[in-house]
């Protein structure tokens, strides 16, 4: 069957010319392999000392945090830092919209705040996704974790953010407080399908670029704790292991992330 992204795009319909474009997304996180396996390395090390990878998004990036964890296929190690002011899109209008969290992603001094509640430590890593990589809080907060020590890998659509404009105060993005950067590969603008007639294109890339690199990161981290004799808690659905083993590794890994998280709680403020 020939790839959609060979076909001539004058036959394609709007949805297979979508598949086609993720076909190149998965293209562009595949030529990343090298960068993976060095950023796997690192949270794999930090993950092994008993620490957290803190894990931070804002706006629809947060997709990429939970997918990371907590969920089926994932295991404790990291830290879903997730400010529902910034992510909760729902109501889209009136209280609690979609306008108050974009301006709040903009609010220098905020990252500050949200990184106050945890004692960061020596060894401790951090993965900062943004599209754009130029809203002031994600940026902040790579700047405040590598000020606290933490090494900062970066998931940026690298194409968007080029072309986008900083609105952190000395203009920087968020590649810059960054040890690696990796991209979802998602075009200018995010979206990958042009219609006939509509002026804008639709069907954004960067979830699906992001999702593909964070389970590439999960997998490989996955195989280092596991060859250095600390296999993870993996959350596993009952239709793969069963309804008593099931519950027991979710209880499992749940106390894990517990016990690990207690650990950036108990010295605050001493």
């Amino acid at each position: 069957m020939q790839s959609r992204s060979l076909a001539d795009p004058s036959t394609l319909s709007p949805s297979q010319r979508y598949l086609a474009a993720c076909e190149g997304l998965l293209a562009q996180v595949s030529a990343q392999e090298g960068v993976i396996q060095k950023v796997a390395d690192l949270f794999a090390a930090t993950i092994l000392q008993g620490q957290m990878v803190h894990v931070f998004a804002s706006g629809h990036s947060r997709m990429m945090v939970e997918e990371m964890w907590p969920r089926y296929g994932s295991f404790p190690g990291f830290n879903p830092i997730v400010e529902l002011s910034l992510t909760f899109h729902n109501l889209v209008v009136g209280a609690n919209g979609q306008r108050q969290a974009m301006f709040l992603e903009n609010v220098s001094g905020f990252a500050n705040r949200i990184l106050r509640n945890f004692d960061l430590k020596d060894g401790d890593s951090a993965l900062v996704i943004s599209s754009s990589g130029c809203n002031v809080v994600p940026v902040e907060i790579a700047e405040e974790f590598q000020r606290r020590g933490v090494r900062v890998v970066a998931l940026i659509s690298a194409a968007h953010s080029e072309a986008s404009t900083s609105r952190h105060p000395q203009g920087k993005k968020l590649q810059d407080f960054a040890d690696f950067v990796l991209d979802t590969g998602a075009p200018v603008g995010d979206a990958m399908v042009k219609i006939e007639g509509l002026d804008t294109p639709v069907a954004p890339g960067s979830s699906v670029g992001g999702c593909l690199v964070v389970n590439a990161i999960k997998a490989e981290v996955a195989d280092r704790l596991t060859r250095a004799g600390q296999p993870p808690k993996v959350l596993t659905a009952t239709a793969v292991c069963g309804a008593e083993k099931g519950t027991e590794l979710f209880e499992a890994a749940y106390d894990e992330h517990a016990r690990r998280l207690a650990r950036y709680y108990e010295k605050l403020g001493a």
